[in-house]
Protein backbone atom coordinates (compact mmCIF):
# COMPACT_ATOMS: atom_id res chain seq x y z
CA UNK A 1 0.00 0.00 0.00
CA UNK A 2 1.28 3.62 -1.04
CA UNK A 3 3.44 5.43 -0.73
CA UNK A 4 1.31 7.74 0.27
CA UNK A 5 2.87 11.59 0.83
CA UNK A 6 2.37 13.70 3.75
CA UNK A 7 3.18 17.16 4.73
CA UNK A 8 3.11 17.69 8.82
CA UNK A 9 2.45 21.06 8.75
CA UNK A 10 1.43 23.27 11.61
CA UNK A 11 -2.30 22.02 10.99
CA UNK A 12 -1.64 18.67 11.09
CA UNK A 13 0.72 19.17 14.55
CA UNK A 14 -2.04 21.69 16.18
CA UNK A 15 -5.06 18.91 15.66
CA UNK A 16 -2.71 16.15 16.63
CA UNK A 17 -1.87 18.25 20.19
CA UNK A 18 -5.67 18.42 20.35
CA UNK A 19 -6.31 15.51 20.58
CA UNK A 20 -3.64 13.94 22.88
CA UNK A 21 -3.96 17.25 25.11
CA UNK A 22 -0.11 17.77 24.07
CA UNK A 23 0.23 21.13 23.09
CA UNK A 24 4.60 20.35 24.46
CA UNK A 25 6.37 23.66 23.49
CA UNK A 26 8.93 21.63 20.98
CA UNK A 27 5.94 21.13 18.90
CA UNK A 28 5.82 24.71 18.38
CA UNK A 29 8.24 26.64 19.07
CA UNK A 30 11.95 25.23 19.52
CA UNK A 31 13.38 21.98 19.89
CA UNK A 32 16.96 19.88 21.01
CA UNK A 33 16.91 18.86 17.13
CA UNK A 34 16.49 22.80 15.28
CA UNK A 35 13.06 23.81 15.32
CA UNK A 36 9.55 22.55 16.08
CA UNK A 37 9.65 18.93 15.62
CA UNK A 38 6.26 16.88 15.69
CA UNK A 39 5.34 14.61 18.05
CA UNK A 40 6.67 10.95 17.52
CA UNK A 41 3.08 9.56 16.81
CA UNK A 42 2.11 12.45 14.66
CA UNK A 43 1.51 9.90 11.70
CA UNK A 44 -0.46 7.98 14.04
CA UNK A 45 -3.23 7.33 11.95
CA UNK A 46 -1.24 7.63 8.40
CA UNK A 47 0.39 4.71 9.63
CA UNK A 48 -2.46 3.05 10.88
CA UNK A 49 -4.87 3.67 7.81
CA UNK A 50 -2.78 3.11 5.23
CA UNK A 51 -5.21 0.12 4.51
CA UNK A 52 -7.63 3.16 3.57
CA UNK A 53 -5.80 3.40 0.28
CA UNK A 54 -6.67 -0.53 -1.11
CA UNK A 55 -10.40 -0.44 1.19
CA UNK A 56 -13.25 1.90 2.03
CA UNK A 57 -12.69 3.33 5.48
CA UNK A 58 -16.29 3.84 6.04
CA UNK A 59 -16.65 0.47 5.48
CA UNK A 60 -14.15 -1.95 6.71
CA UNK A 61 -14.21 -2.86 10.54
CA UNK A 62 -12.00 -3.78 12.46
CA UNK A 63 -10.46 -3.90 16.14
CA UNK A 64 -7.11 -3.21 17.23
CA UNK A 65 -5.19 -5.57 19.34
CA UNK A 66 -1.71 -4.85 19.49
CA UNK A 67 0.30 -2.14 18.55
CA UNK A 68 4.57 -2.34 18.01
CA UNK A 69 6.32 1.05 17.92
CA UNK A 70 9.56 2.11 16.91
CA UNK A 71 10.97 5.51 16.70
CA UNK A 72 13.99 6.95 14.86
CA UNK A 73 14.16 10.10 14.02
CA UNK A 74 12.04 13.33 14.29
CA UNK A 75 9.76 15.02 11.75
CA UNK A 76 10.23 18.66 10.91
CA UNK A 77 7.37 20.65 10.90
CA UNK A 78 6.63 21.32 7.52
CA UNK A 79 8.58 18.41 5.94
CA UNK A 80 6.53 16.04 3.17
CA UNK A 81 7.16 12.51 4.76
CA UNK A 82 6.57 9.43 2.52
CA UNK A 83 4.21 6.53 4.10
CA UNK A 84 4.27 2.88 2.36
CA UNK A 85 3.68 -0.58 3.49
CA UNK A 86 1.06 -3.40 2.69
CA UNK A 87 -0.48 -6.67 5.14
CA UNK A 88 2.34 -9.23 5.99
CA UNK A 89 0.50 -12.07 7.40
CA UNK A 90 -3.35 -13.36 8.41
CA UNK A 91 -4.39 -16.07 10.65
CA UNK A 92 -7.34 -17.35 12.62
CA UNK A 93 -7.67 -17.30 16.56
CA UNK A 94 -10.44 -18.27 18.77
CA UNK A 95 -13.08 -18.11 15.65
CA UNK A 96 -11.63 -14.64 14.34
CA UNK A 97 -9.65 -13.29 11.47
CA UNK A 98 -6.51 -11.40 12.14
CA UNK A 99 -4.36 -9.24 9.93
CA UNK A 100 -0.73 -7.82 10.30
CA UNK A 101 -0.09 -4.29 8.84
CA UNK A 102 3.67 -3.22 8.95
CA UNK A 103 4.17 0.02 7.76
CA UNK A 104 6.75 3.14 7.62
CA UNK A 105 6.94 6.94 7.37
CA UNK A 106 10.50 7.88 5.59
CA UNK A 107 11.55 11.91 5.50
CA UNK A 108 12.27 13.76 2.75
CA UNK A 109 15.98 12.62 2.85
CA UNK A 110 14.70 9.15 2.85
CA UNK A 111 15.35 8.80 7.06
CA UNK A 112 13.44 6.57 8.46
CA UNK A 113 11.57 8.40 10.88
CA UNK A 114 8.89 5.38 12.68
CA UNK A 115 8.13 1.83 11.86
CA UNK A 116 4.38 0.59 12.87
CA UNK A 117 3.67 -3.28 13.25
CA UNK A 118 -0.37 -3.52 14.01
CA UNK A 119 -2.89 -6.39 14.40
CA UNK A 120 -6.05 -5.99 14.40
CA UNK A 121 -9.12 -8.45 13.94
CA UNK A 122 -11.03 -7.75 10.70
CA UNK A 123 -14.40 -7.93 9.76
CA UNK A 124 -15.98 -7.94 13.16
CA UNK A 125 -18.99 -6.20 14.90
CA UNK A 126 -17.53 -4.27 17.57
CA UNK A 127 -19.95 -5.01 20.13
CA UNK A 128 -19.64 -8.61 20.02
CA UNK A 129 -15.81 -8.59 21.02
CA UNK A 130 -14.88 -5.56 23.14
CA UNK A 131 -14.29 -6.50 26.94
CA UNK A 132 -13.92 -10.52 26.04
CA UNK A 133 -10.61 -11.87 26.41
CA UNK A 134 -8.48 -12.07 23.60
CA UNK A 135 -4.87 -12.73 22.59
CA UNK A 136 -2.56 -12.70 19.67
CA UNK A 137 0.92 -14.37 18.97
CA UNK A 138 3.10 -12.51 20.94
CA UNK A 139 7.12 -12.33 20.71
CA UNK A 140 7.74 -11.12 24.06
CA UNK A 141 8.15 -13.96 26.41
CA UNK A 142 8.01 -12.31 29.30
CA UNK A 143 4.90 -11.07 31.64
CA UNK A 144 3.89 -7.84 32.41
CA UNK A 145 3.52 -7.98 36.02
CA UNK A 146 1.72 -4.24 36.15
CA UNK A 147 2.82 -3.65 40.00
CA UNK A 148 5.11 -0.70 41.44
CA UNK A 149 7.21 -1.20 44.91
CA UNK A 150 5.73 1.74 46.95
CA UNK A 151 8.80 1.70 48.60
CA UNK A 152 10.96 3.11 46.19
CA UNK A 153 10.66 6.79 44.99
CA UNK A 154 8.60 7.46 42.01
CA UNK A 155 10.67 7.94 38.26
CA UNK A 156 10.63 11.45 36.99
CA UNK A 157 13.41 11.24 34.38
CA UNK A 158 14.98 7.85 33.35
CA UNK A 159 18.16 7.00 35.11
CA UNK A 160 20.02 3.50 34.24
CA UNK A 161 20.17 3.50 38.57
CA UNK A 162 16.46 3.47 38.55
CA UNK A 163 15.80 0.27 40.54
CA UNK A 164 13.46 -2.40 39.42
CA UNK A 165 10.06 -1.36 40.31
CA UNK A 166 10.09 2.03 40.95
CA UNK A 167 6.49 3.56 40.20
CA UNK A 168 6.70 6.04 36.85
CA UNK A 169 4.84 9.47 37.54
CA UNK A 170 1.17 9.41 35.88
CA UNK A 171 -0.93 11.01 33.48
CA UNK A 172 -4.12 11.79 32.90
CA UNK A 173 -6.64 12.66 30.47
CA UNK A 174 -10.28 12.38 28.81
CA UNK A 175 -11.05 12.04 25.62
CA UNK A 176 -14.12 13.96 24.26
CA UNK A 177 -15.85 13.32 21.49
CA UNK A 178 -14.58 16.32 19.26
CA UNK A 179 -11.13 14.69 20.20
CA UNK A 180 -12.16 11.56 18.98
CA UNK A 181 -13.63 12.98 15.99
CA UNK A 182 -10.45 14.70 15.00
CA UNK A 183 -8.48 12.34 15.70
CA UNK A 184 -10.19 9.44 13.33
CA UNK A 185 -10.46 11.55 10.89
CA UNK A 186 -14.53 12.36 11.00
CA UNK A 187 -13.24 15.60 9.31
CA UNK A 188 -12.25 13.79 5.76
CA UNK A 189 -15.74 12.10 5.47
CA UNK A 190 -15.37 8.91 7.93
CA UNK A 191 -18.15 7.59 9.79
CA UNK A 192 -16.73 4.88 12.15
CA UNK A 193 -17.59 3.62 15.61
CA UNK A 194 -15.33 6.61 16.78
CA UNK A 195 -16.92 9.11 15.34
CA UNK A 196 -20.31 8.39 15.27
CA UNK A 197 -23.08 7.67 18.41
CA UNK A 198 -24.97 6.05 15.36
CA UNK A 199 -22.19 3.66 13.88
CA UNK A 200 -21.11 3.02 17.68
CA UNK A 201 -25.19 1.70 18.30
CA UNK A 202 -25.05 -0.57 14.88
CA UNK A 203 -22.28 -2.05 16.67
CA UNK A 204 -23.93 -2.87 19.88
CA UNK A 205 -22.10 -0.18 21.44
CA UNK A 206 -23.98 2.32 23.54
CA UNK A 207 -21.29 4.81 23.54
CA UNK A 208 -18.36 5.73 20.95
CA UNK A 209 -15.01 4.32 21.31
CA UNK A 210 -11.76 5.50 21.69
CA UNK A 211 -9.43 4.44 18.99
CA UNK A 212 -6.59 2.19 20.30
CA UNK A 213 -4.04 4.35 18.66
CA UNK A 214 -5.31 7.68 20.68
CA UNK A 215 -4.14 5.65 23.64
CA UNK A 216 -1.07 4.76 21.95
CA UNK A 217 0.06 8.12 21.78
CA UNK A 218 -1.22 9.01 25.01
CA UNK A 219 1.31 7.05 26.39
CA UNK A 220 4.22 8.23 23.91
CA UNK A 221 3.36 11.63 25.69
CA UNK A 222 3.81 10.28 28.92
CA UNK A 223 7.07 8.56 27.82
CA UNK A 224 8.95 11.79 25.95
CA UNK A 225 8.23 13.50 29.38
CA UNK A 226 10.40 10.67 31.08
CA UNK A 227 13.12 10.24 28.15
CA UNK A 228 12.98 13.61 26.94
CA UNK A 229 15.00 13.80 23.33
CA UNK A 230 16.05 10.04 23.17
CA UNK A 231 12.58 8.76 22.53
CA UNK A 232 11.99 10.77 19.33
CA UNK A 233 15.31 8.45 18.07
CA UNK A 234 15.26 5.28 20.02
CA UNK A 235 11.80 4.69 21.50
CA UNK A 236 10.04 1.48 21.21
CA UNK A 237 6.46 0.48 22.36
CA UNK A 238 5.04 -2.82 22.14
CA UNK A 239 1.56 -2.24 23.45
CA UNK A 240 -1.56 -4.87 23.98
CA UNK A 241 -5.00 -3.38 24.09
CA UNK A 242 -7.29 -5.35 26.40
CA UNK A 243 -10.06 -3.56 27.91
CA UNK A 244 -12.17 -0.77 25.56
CA UNK A 245 -12.47 2.40 26.22
CA UNK A 246 -14.99 4.97 25.86
CA UNK A 247 -15.80 8.77 25.31
CA UNK A 248 -15.18 10.52 28.48
CA UNK A 249 -13.83 7.31 30.26
CA UNK A 250 -10.85 9.11 32.25
CA UNK A 251 -7.56 7.59 31.66
CA UNK A 252 -4.44 7.29 33.77
CA UNK A 253 -0.67 6.06 32.37
CA UNK A 254 1.98 4.93 34.39
CA UNK A 255 4.53 1.72 34.62
CA UNK A 256 7.21 0.48 36.43
CA UNK A 257 10.80 0.36 35.96
CA UNK A 258 11.44 -3.23 34.71
CA UNK A 259 15.58 -3.14 34.02
CA UNK A 260 18.50 -2.03 32.16
CA UNK A 261 20.14 -3.24 28.68
CA UNK A 262 22.97 -1.88 28.42
CA UNK A 263 21.85 2.37 27.64
CA UNK A 264 18.34 1.79 27.64
CA UNK A 265 16.31 1.77 30.38
CA UNK A 266 13.32 -1.07 30.24
CA UNK A 267 9.86 -0.26 31.36
CA UNK A 268 6.23 -1.50 31.79
CA UNK A 269 3.96 0.03 31.20
CA UNK A 270 -0.09 0.35 31.18
CA UNK A 271 -2.90 2.62 30.68
CA UNK A 272 -5.92 2.42 34.00
CA UNK A 273 -9.89 3.82 33.75
CA UNK A 274 -10.39 4.88 37.20
CA UNK A 275 -12.60 2.44 37.79
CA UNK A 276 -9.10 0.42 37.81
CA UNK A 277 -9.77 -1.50 34.89
CA UNK A 278 -6.80 -1.58 32.59
CA UNK A 279 -7.00 -0.91 29.31
CA UNK A 280 -3.65 -1.56 27.57
CA UNK A 281 -0.21 -2.75 28.99
CA UNK A 282 3.11 -3.65 27.71
CA UNK A 283 7.15 -2.49 27.41
CA UNK A 284 8.62 0.40 26.22
CA UNK A 285 12.19 1.48 26.25
CA UNK A 286 14.99 4.13 24.86
CA UNK A 287 18.44 5.42 25.05
CA UNK A 288 19.00 7.12 28.30
CA UNK A 289 20.98 10.23 27.79
CA UNK A 290 22.15 13.40 30.04
CA UNK A 291 19.92 15.56 28.30
CA UNK A 292 17.79 16.72 31.09
CA UNK A 293 15.46 18.88 28.47
CA UNK A 294 11.80 17.63 27.57
CA UNK A 295 8.87 19.91 26.33
CA UNK A 296 7.40 22.51 28.44
CA UNK A 297 3.69 22.01 28.27
CA UNK A 298 1.92 25.28 26.80
CA UNK A 299 -1.63 24.96 27.88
Amino acid sequence: MGPVEVTVDRRKVLDHAYCEDDFGSWYFQDSPFGGPVGHPLVLANDLLFLFYENYDGNTAQGLHTHEHLTFHSPVAVGERVTVSGGYTDKYERRGQGYVVLEAEARGADGRLLVRHVGREIMRTVAGEIVGKGRAAPTERKRTVLGTVDPDLPVLERARLDAPARSALTTRTTAFTQDQMSVFSWAGRGYANVHTHVEKAAASGLDRTIVQAQQQTGFLVSHLVDLFGKSFFTSGELDLRFVSPVFVGDQLTASGAVAGVDGDRLELEVWIDKADGTRSALGWASARVDDDPSRPARLV
